[in-house]
């Protein structure tokens, strides 16, 4: 199914769901390289201006906290997020007129703290990360957050291509993208695969998208 296949229909049964608070709380899971972020983003578009996007990598821990825990190469992992941050900002965007968010700066490897916003007049929001739908705690307890929620299930070598292709964009020399993709992002692709919760959809590339 190609992407705008797969936006519309989601688009479509979010359009059915009742929300369990104020907002319908999607999340859109998968591995690192998986298209998270480009589904995210056009099922915001599709849904309309009443939908937001939330990130998680906004809550990774700055490199000033992982280095002297010695967590610094393994930036990505499940235990480099704050946790404990995300999950109470996922229960305030449930409940709460107006939310700040911070927001991964990708390019810098950096949060920036206070970057958006979800507004009152968000219906919808839509989260996205590598750990959304993850079974091991402490993330288990985001389950009972969501309204629906989405997986992406992408072959390992797919998602080495991607990887090694997307640390080669930001101008990385091709040992330090080799090191980043195989070092880091596939031992944490293949947990993510290998401890899924529980997913309402799980979309699994076929090499047509």
């Amino acid at each position: 199914m190609m992407i705008g296949e797969q936006t519309r229909a989601l688009a479509d049964r979010v359009a059915r769901l009742k929300p369990k608070g104020r907002r319908l709380m999607i999340a859109i899971a998968g591995p690192p390289g998986s298209g998270k972020s480009t589904l995210a983003e056009a099922l915001v578009d599709r849904l309309g201006p009443t939908a937001t996007l939330m990130p998680m990598d906004g809550f990774h821990l700055d490199n000033r906290l992982l280095e002297p825990r010695g967590l610094l190469p393994r930036k990505g992992a499940p235990e480099t997020f704050d946790f404990g941050g995300l999950a109470a900002t996922l229960r305030r965007a449930a409940s709460e007129d107006s939310v700040i968010l911070p927001v991964f700066d990708r390019s810098r490897e950096i949060a920036i703290a206070g970057a958006q916003e979800i507004t009152p007049d968000t219906r919808i929001v839509v989260a996205e990360g590598n750990y959304l739908c993850f079974a091991d705690p402490p993330w288990d307890r985001l389950q009972p957050l969501w309204d629906f929620t989405v997986f992406l299930e992408v072959p390992e070598a797919e998602l080495e291509r991607r990887l090694l292709d997307r640390w080669r964009g930001f101008g990385y020399p091709e040992d330090e993208a080799h090191r980043k993709a195989y070092a880091n992002d596939i031992p944490n692709a293949r947990r993510v695969q290998a401890e899924r919760g529980p997913a309402d959809v799980v979309l699994r590339w076929t090499g047509d998208a």
